[in-house]
């Protein structure tokens, strides 16, 4: 018999990332909701999963830099990747009046996405909680008065909510990308139409450095599709450079590439060669 995946990601059942593991893996799933994004970093590392979902960036908020930052830390693969709607949905436990309400939770992000919703009804005050899914959890279980909280369709169903207002984020081109993540044992992806390659580097404090190690792709005709500066610990003003690019690791200008790049750098890392997402999904 096969082995479920166990799917670790950050949030309650309902979260997001629950939404993008599905998309990844598929139905028959068991999850291992973690607290903070490091646990479950930790919980793959330590065998307690054998998947873990990681956003990476999100369309309006930009790119979630800890995770950056848990990717060079840990030594994990990315294997695959995928983008998810972010729906934001005011939910109430049923039967609670839209005149009721003083207060909507929700994560600080999700808050922030719906600004004018809020703009539009001023006595609503907002108020952060750790999680999407998990104030709609803490909702249902506790029954502040008047309050509401926002979170996915899923969530509302998981806990029994509902879903009093759809959509009512400020921009519906809202995305979150997130990675898929596995044990560095794990065999890489088969090679796709489009494949994509992450990696981290150092360049040497030196003028010309950055321009020289990105010269390294451009001379080979590859395509740079993101690069994410994170500032390096205990070397002040110094800095790790993320990038992602098409191509596969085993194409030969890739390989020349990556040659190339370790000359001119002090540090290479790949993160991963996995399938390109087809954009917006």
């Amino acid at each position: 018999m096969k082995k479920k995946n166990v799917v670790a990601f950050q949030g309650e059942r309902g979260a997001f990332s629950e939404l993008a593991a599905v998309q990844l893996l598929g139905a028959g799933l068991e999850f291992l909701p973690c607290e903070r994004f490091e646990q479950m970093f930790r919980a793959l590392q330590d065998g307690a999963a054998n998947a873990a979902v990681v956003p990476i960036e999100n369309t309006l908020h930009g790119s979630v830099h800890e995770n950056y930052d848990h990717l060079l830390n840990f030594d994990h693969r990315i294997v695959a990747e995928t983008s998810v709607r972010i729906v934001h949905n005011l939910i109430v436990p049923p039967g609670t009046k839209f005149s009721a309400l003083k207060q909507v939770y929700s994560h600080p992000v999700a808050l922030n996405q719906c600004l004018r919703f809020f703009a539009a009804h001023p006595k609503l005050e907002k108020k952060t909680f750790y999680d999407t899914a998990g104030s709609v959890k803490m909702m249902m279980a506790e029954r502040p008065p008047g309050a509401a909280a926002i979170a996915s369709s899923l969530a509302a169903a998981n806990y029994g909510g509902e879903i009093l207002k759809a959509s009512i984020e400020d921009d519906r081109k809202n995305y979150t990308r997130f990675f898929l993540l596995r044990r560095p044992d794990f065999p890489l992806p088969k090679r796709s139409a489009a494949s994509k390659v992450s990696l981290v580097f150092t360049t040497r404090n030196s003028p010309g450095s950055l321009f020289r190690a990105l010269a390294a792709l451009a001379l080979r005709d590859i395509s740079l599709v993101k690069i994410e500066s994170r500032p390096m610990r205990g070397r002040p003003w110094e800095y790790l450079f993320y990038l992602d690019f098409l191509g596969h690791v085993d194409d030969p200008n890739v390989k020349h590439a990556l040659a190339h790049l370790g000359e001119v750098s002090d540090l290479i890392r790949v993160l991963g060669c996995y399938p390109a997402a087809g954009g917006e999904s």
